[in-house]
């Protein structure tokens, strides 16, 4: 039977199918390993215990972990920064260093300037920053000192500690102190300027001395009139010798100047009858800018020292055994008497069997106390000598006092008393009591 086109055309088809070869085989092409990722951590990840196991504590531990260790599948770079160009920096540093060379010049040669830093001055050539501050320094001296900020009295405090008159016998207390209450005045050209009420400092000008005889400007000298360092440049006009014949000896000459941080005048509060006959003054050369310090000011400081000291001193004797019960007015009596001293280590006070020269309250350290004892001592050829030795006693502690009975009694001590470290303590002499 005869098979009809179509299926005759299926069969045919299927039979040239069955005849093609199939295609060549062909090699699968190798994968690169990104540079992003850590496949030891990814390897990690896949064979995570417990993410196919049926307990939910063990899945949820298992996702846990997935969780935590899955960001450690990434690498991630460092930032690289630009590099620095460092040539041109130093070619702008060494730029700045030959303009400042150029700006100061050379003062190897100049007198002036070896003298002045010889003498603890200021530097001649300093940078523009100082110059600013020192301007700074002269608008707040034109300030009344009531409406200054702290920070402008530091500022004046730290000028005023750069002058080496001032820093010489004033400490670093007073000198904060003073610093508010200092204030600048203006003096024009040819201006008389009289410092019988305050010490001056002139800031700016020049200066000629009406004066040829130097004064210790604070309290502390025997005489009144007396030589004080070189750095002084303190003068004072005495009409006795303007016209004796030493005069020529200590008359200034004309060419003698005060400048810049020159210093006149006395920190010592002058009867009126004394600042009459007795004229501390200079001659304005320019208009100058002048710093003052009132004298007041200064007596004012002494004052609250003398109170400080004084109540330590009440304090001392209070806390003495022999003095709990003394009436007020009994203590401030002795107190009026006393002197601080200090002892070394190892030095003997009084010895026994002599009287003390005076009364002693210790502020700070202790003494031992010795009894002087006669015994004998047996030698190897049987015989027995006599020596003297120190036996210890006891101690003198701080805030105790001692000598009181020998001073007033006139009686010999009966021990001996040797300070053990520094000891610090109020004395009476035995003068003053009598």
């Amino acid at each position: 039977m005869p098979m009809s086109s179509l299926p005759a055309a299926i069969l045919s088809h299927m039979t040239a199918i069955n005849n093609v070869p199939p295609p060549p085989l062909h090699s699968i092409p190798n994968l690169k390993k990104s540079k992003h990722i850590n496949y030891g951590q990814l390897n990690a990840l896949c064979h995570i215990r417990g993410q196919h196991s049926r307990s939910m504590s063990n899945i949820l531990s298992a996702h846990d972990t997935f969780m935590k260790q899955y960001p450690k599948v990434f690498l991630h770079q460092k930032p690289r920064l630009p590099k620095l160009f460092k040539q041109e920096e130093q070619r702008e540093l060494n730029e700045g260093k030959e303009e400042s060379q150029h700006q100061q010049p050379d003062d190897s040669n100049n007198i002036a300037v070896h003298v002045q830093r010889a003498h603890g001055g200021h530097i001649l050539y300093r940078p523009k920053r100082a110059t600013e501050k020192f301007e700074e320094f002269l608008a707040i001296l034109k300030k009344l000192p009531i409406h200054r900020t702290p920070y402008e009295h530091k500022t004046v405090w730290k000028f005023l500690k750069t002058i080496p008159d001032l820093t010489f016998q004033l400490n670093d207390k007073h000198l904060k102190t003073l610093s508010k209450t200092v204030f600048s005045e203006t003096w024009l050209k040819g201006s008389t300027v009289v410092a019988n009420d305050g010490f001056y400092v002139i800031l700016k000008g020049l200066a000629r001395p009406q004066t040829n005889v130097y004064k210790n400007l604070i309290e502390g000298s025997d005489s009144p009139d007396s030589f004080i360092p070189q750095s002084f440049h303190s003068f004072i006009w005495s009409e006795e010798l303007k016209n004796s014949s030493l005069a020529e000896m200590y008359l200034p000459s004309y060419d003698s100047m005060l400048s810049k941080w020159s210093t006149f005048g006395t920190l010592e509060v002058m009867p009126q009858n004394e600042s009459e006959t007795q004229m501390f003054s200079v001659v304005t050369e320019d208009d100058c800018e002048i710093l003052k310090i009132p004298a007041k000011g200064y007596a004012k400081i002494k004052e609250e020292k003398i109170k400080l000291e004084n109540m330590q001193k009440v304090k001392l004797i209070r806390m003495c055994p022999y003095y709990e019960e003394w009436p007020t007015l009994s203590i401030y009596e002795l107190i009026a008497l006393l002197k601080w001293k200090k002892f070394p280590p190892g030095h003997v006070i009084v010895e026994s069997g002599n009287i003390i020269s005076f009364v002693g309250y210790i502020n700070s350290g202790c003494c031992n106390i010795y009894r002087s004892i006669i015994g004998f001592v047996k030698l190897r050829s049987n015989k027995v000598k006599r020596s003297q030795k120190l036996v210890y006693m006891g101690k003198l502690k701080e805030k105790e006092s001692f000598g009181e009975i020998s001073v007033l009694l006139q009686v010999p001590f009966t021990c001996t008393i040797i300070t053990k470290k520094e000891v610090e303590m109020a004395i009476i002499e035995d003068k003053d009591l009598f």
